[in-house]
Formats: C-alpha cells, structure tokens, sequence
C-alpha cells in the first residue's frame, strides 16, 4: 500500500467526518418527519456562509460556526412554521413533500449567489503548516475537522440515550401515533429535531470549507453522498448515517487512486444503487 493511497483514505476520513455530521441531520428529519429533504444540502451551503460572515468580521473560525449553527437553526425552524408543519396538517404526500423541498433548495441557493455571488470564498484562517507523519501530508486542520466530528456524534449519543427529549424522539421515529397518545409533546420533538438537524448540517458545511472553499453548490454536490450514506446505514438510522458517512467518504476519495476526481460522485451513486437492489433496508436497521 503506497503513501498516496495512504493519503487519499486520510483525505476519505476527513470527507466522510462532514458527510456524517450531515446525513444524520438527514436520516432525523426522516425518521422523525417523514421528510426526504432535498433542501437539506443547501442548508449546510447556509451555515458555511454564515460562518464566513462572521469569521471575516474578525471572530475565531469555531465561534463563528457555532454561531452560525445557531443561525442555521433558526432559518430551518422558520421554514417549519412556514412550509413543513402547514404541509403536514394538509397530509401533503411524499412526492409534494420532496417536490417543495427541491424548490426550496432553488431558493436557498439562488438566495445565497444573490446575497454573497457565486465566487469562491475562503474563511480567515492562519495559514498552519501540514504534520509530517510517517512522510504522509496530513493537514491539521482536517485532523481538526474529525477530532470535532467524533466529539459532535459522541453528543449526539449522549443526547439521544440519555436525556429526555432524545427518548421522545426515540418514541416518535417508532410510532407517531403512540407517541402522542403516550403523553409526548409531538411539537416539541419536532422542533428540537430541526435544531438538531440544521446545526449538525450547518456545523458540517463550516468544517467543509475549511478543508475546501465556500461556495453557493458547495452542500448541493453534497446531497447524493448524504443521501447514499443515509441509505448505506438504513433510513431513520442516526449510527448507521455515520458508519454510511464513512464508507462513502473513504470509498469516494480512495476510488480517485483509479479513476478521475470527476467521476467520483459516481462511486456514491452506485454504492447506493448497489445497496437498494440487494438490501433495500439498508445495512443496518432502518430505526433508532
């Protein structure tokens, strides 16, 4: 196994660190809201612009995510109020749903070129040296990058085990109905699921420009590998959205090693058409 192969799985592990802060936000919107959301990618573009106003404003890269988490939540919470809870009193069907979710994505981005244009942009960071390991490259930035992943998803855990409302949602993914009829305030869920949702995403498409750059398709070419992740670890399935991440993430930057960098999205893409012709549950169980 060359250094160049060594490289590119570092370089996958990095990627598929942002992808599983994302496709969780993902797989929770569906297990919890039935909602295949398409918008989803657009909203991580969202939060990296976020963070890129207020980084350039002078304030530290990781304040300015996490503040821009909390701005990111708040635009996903005013477009449940708005689309998703009208929709859902309505019984919109799935096909509705994902159709206003695809418009609200045009929506999303066109809004972002028009405020911030469609040229790259790139936080204010200092410039810090790679480490040299093992004469691998290895940028501290993207060690940065799944050091923060891991902490995020071990909180996420936490929050979903152990505390209350992570049992609600628990319930509600499982049955709805039940749920309310139980005594859980279904409202309540449902907001904390957007919150947690969006700030996860919004937390990825910061960390993704930093090994990247900002730019308005930044979450959109992202959606298919979300998507395959989701449907990689079984759909509803928060963990299986993050060993999925990884997969994708490892498998597209190594598939590189062979073919062009323009093809590997293809890699997601067929991943996941592979997975639903064999296993259309996914790998592991669709539910949390």
């Amino acid at each position: 196994m060359d250094l160049q192969f060594l490289q590119l799985i570092i370089n996958g592990i990095a990627v598929g660190s942002i992808i599983a802060l994302a496709a969780v936000g993902l797989t929770l919107t569906y297990g919890i809201l039935r909602l295949a959301n398409f918008a989803h990618g657009d909203l991580m573009t969202l939060g990296a612009y976020f963070a890129l106003v207020v980084n350039l404003s002078g304030i530290n890269i990781w304040i300015s995510i996490a503040i821009a988490a909390v701005l990111t939540s708040g635009v996903a919470l005013m477009t449940e109020k708005l689309i998703w809870s009208p929709m859902r009193d309505r019984r919109a069907s799935a096909t509705t749903l994902i159709i206003i979710s695809i418009g609200l994505a045009l929506f999303l981005r066109n809004g972002i070129i028009l405020i911030w244009g469609a040229a790259n942009q790139r936080y204010n960071l200092p410039v810090v040296p790679a480490l040299n390991i093992f004469d691998l490259r290895i940028p501290q930035n993207r060690l940065v990058v799944f050091g923060l992943a891991i902490a995020v998803i071990v909180g996420l855990h936490c929050l979903l085990q152990y505390t209350k409302i992570g049992k609600a949602m628990r319930a509600v993914a499982d049955n709805v109905d039940l749920a309310r009829v139980s005594g859980i305030n279904v409202d309540r869920v449902v907001i904390w699921t957007w919150v947690i949702a969006a700030g996860l995403t919004a937390i990825g498409g910061g960390m993704y420009g930093m090994i990247t750059a900002v730019r308005p398709t930044m979450g959109w070419l992202q959606i298919l590998p979300m998507f395959a992740a989701v449907i990689l670890g079984g759909i509803g399935n928060p963990y299986g959205a993050i060993a999925g991440a990884f997969v994708i993430g490892i498998a597209q930057e190594v598939s590189t090693y062979w073919i062009s960098t323009e093809y590997k999205l293809g890699v997601a893409l067929l991943m996941m058409i592979v997975v639903l012709l064999f296993r259309p549950q996914g790998i592991f169980r669709g539910t949390f």
